[in-house]
């Protein structure tokens, strides 16, 4: 009883992750039987669309809190994990570089370029925990380490 509400949990995790994701390719996720546990830390693809949104929602906390004229946009995700914990918890390996964008231009980080001028060049590898709950469509993103 306990085993099948185990796999049935796994599986159901399974789907959210691939939900997520856009599609079942873009995150390796063990079978059931493998002998890894639940709840443990998986490596994701780096070039996965969840791992970029992810990577975005630390940047956006990243500038909110930073003093910083301008604004930084990732720029390289290094390594990537997710863990599956009330929701989808990323632990992220990120370098981000600061944009032509000023702050007070509210620009979508989309359109800014990195910073040309080298005097003004700078970038930053952060580790960001970003924990999703697809469900309820809540981000909350408690780690930003940046240096």
């Amino acid at each position: 009883m306990a085993v099948n509400f185990i796999y049935s949990c796994i599986a159901l995790c399974c789907l959210t992750l691939w939900s997520f994701n856009g599609t079942s390719g873009d995150t390796h996720v063990p079978p059931p039987h493998s002998t890894m546990k639940p709840g443990s830390p998986i490596p994701v693809n780096t070039n996965s669309p969840g791992v970029h949104k992810a990577a975005r929602f630390g940047v956006y906390r990243y500038n909110n809190s930073s003093n910083d004229l301008f604004l930084f946009k990732d720029s390289q995700i290094n390594k990537a994990m997710v863990q599956i914990v009330r929701g989808l918890k990323y632990m992220l390996h990120v370098e981000i570089k600061r944009t032509v964008c000023e702050k007070r231009e509210h620009s979508s980080l989309d359109s800014c370029d990195f910073q040309r001028k080298k005097n003004l060049q700078q970038t930053l590898r952060c580790y960001f925990e970003v924990w999703i709950t697809p469900w309820l469509q809540k981000v909350h993103v408690p780690v930003v380490h940046c240096h």
